[in-house]
């Protein structure tokens, strides 16, 4: 399978595409990468996706604190604009969608919008979790105990059965704390106490117990036949169904681990609890981008990331460099296509934020999340385009993109070149419209929910 390619497949293969001979005149095979990992790891990668120490986005930990979540776009958006256009926009995105279907727009009939609506239907969450699961000390037999590598090698299959695609674990100290949020988004304080052995929520707070050291961290996949439908409702679904799977995977995980002998505190609600791309970026589940969000080699950034703190010892996964990072500074698609020009178009990251909404910290590409989220209001979604014409987003079973993705990983010389050829074969379409045929749909043999759980996946 393509993904389990090794080094002097990849190499041969280079060649009969015409690719080997650009990189032969680099010199020795070793010029494309120095560093050829074939350790197991808690899941098999492909070569090109290397362990690091620190992610490839540089991190100013001094900088870092931890960031009330209120002050987010997506829960601040009124902070950052006038009374008057903010009630113009919030109204504007609750009528907008209807406008559209009256007009006969592309993507925005009755049945398009009544699928977004729905998507987003689904099981409760909460900090604590459901309590409907035997403890072991209520069954009469002592808890689970397995060595950290035993703890996440269980913890994967889990969740991996309970619906998410990727995991990733990380240890707490004195700078990851920071990523958990002061303050959640319903303004409860979010504690980390030394006094308390046991988690607890009350009227405004949510307190963890310092010994709750460990993050697990997961992707869950979004479809991307409906994302390359953004900015409509259809492509929006894909989003809310995301998040809707997750709050039932979050559950099942608090329900696990309860039923093992031990606790997860989770989201109360969405985004809460901590900055979970960066949770993700950390336990080696994608790189920082040009998006300023996560993406994945398996699946770019075609999923959303979720954490967990547990008191269950895991073994910690590291960071990657599978060259994402790098190919987002030539490349500039998505920022090309965005409508609102709210992501940067310089080659290089920078400290340099946006507004209140960026904490800062991360040498990044920092987006303006006041326009974006204005834009939303136009289309009547949440856009996600630049998602849809990220280059990393693409299908990976034809062979030909596991062999890009693998020259992407090990060099950069063919960066430009790639990020263009992948504009003119997978974006044609108009920088503000769907890429792919919005009627054509609801006539796909479409996979359960909406995506191929195969991709990313040689062994699957």
């Amino acid at each position: 399978m393509p993904s389990s390619l090794n080094r002097r497949e990849f190499l041969k293969d280079m060649g009969l595409l015409g690719i080997g001979a650009g990189a032969a005149a680099l010199g020795p095979i070793e010029a494309l990468g120095e560093s050829w990992s074939d350790k197991a790891g808690i899941a098999e990668r492909p070569f090109w996706v290397h362990d690091v120490d620190k992610p490839t986005a540089e991190i100013d930990w001094e900088a870092i604190y931890r960031f009330d979540e209120r002050n987010t776009v997506r829960r601040g958006w009124s902070k950052y604009l006038d009374e008057e256009t903010f009630n113009k926009l919030n109204s504007q995105r609750n009528t907008i969608s209807y406008e559209f279907s009256k007009q006969g727009k592309p993507g925005y009939s009755i049945r398009d919008i009544a699928l977004y609506q729905a998507s987003g239907i689904g099981a409760t969450q909460s900090f604590i979790g459901p309590t409907n699961t035997t403890t072991p000390e209520e069954g009469g037999v002592p808890r689970w105990e397995g060595t950290p590598e035993e703890n996440s090698e269980m913890i994967r299959a889990a969740l991996r059965s309970f619906g998410a695609a990727t995991v990733g674990f990380l240890e707490l100290d004195e700078n990851t704390e920071k990523l958990i949020y002061s303050t959640d988004p319903d303004g409860k304080e979010i504690v980390i106490s030394e006094d308390q052995d046991v988690p607890e929520e009350t009227e405004t707070q949510r307190i963890i117990p310092k010994k709750a050291r460990w993050v697990i961290t997961w992707t869950i996949q979004m479809s991307q036949e409906g994302m390359t439908r953004c900015p409509t409702p259809l492509g929006a679904a894909t989003t809310s169904m995301a998040y809707a799977r997750n709050r039932a995977v979050q559950s099942r995980l608090q329900g696990f681990l309860r039923a093992i002998g031990y606790y997860g505190l989770g989201e109360a609600e969405t985004n809460a609890l901590g900055i979970a791309p960066a949770f993700g970026v950390l336990a080696g589940l994608g790189e920082m981008s040009r998006l300023n969000r996560m993406i994945s080699p398996e699946y770019g950034p075609m999923v959303r990331v979720f954490k967990m703190i547990t008191n269950l010892p895991v073994a910690p996964t590291t960071p990657i460099d599978a060259g994402i990072m790098n190919f987002c500074k030539s490349c500039k698609t998505c920022a090309t296509y965005c409508p609102s020009g709210s992501l940067s178009t310089a080659s290089e990251p920078s400290y340099e934020t946006q507004g209140g909404w960026n904490r800062g910290g991360v040498k990044t590409w920092y987006e303006n999340a006041l326009s974006c989220r204005n834009y939303w209001a136009e289309v009547g979604t949440n856009c996600g385009i630049c998602f849809a014409v990220c280059p990393f987003s693409v299908k990976d079973r034809a062979f030909i993109h596991q062999m890009v993705k693998g020259v992407v990983g090990t060099t950069t010389i063919f960066n430009s070149s790639l990020a263009d050829m992948s504009r003119r074969v997978y974006s044609p379409g108009k920088m503000d419209e769907p890429q792919k045929d919005t009627e054509e749909w609801w006539k796909l043999d479409y996979a359960e929910y909406g995506f191929d759980s195969t991709h990313g996946h040689a062994d699957a």
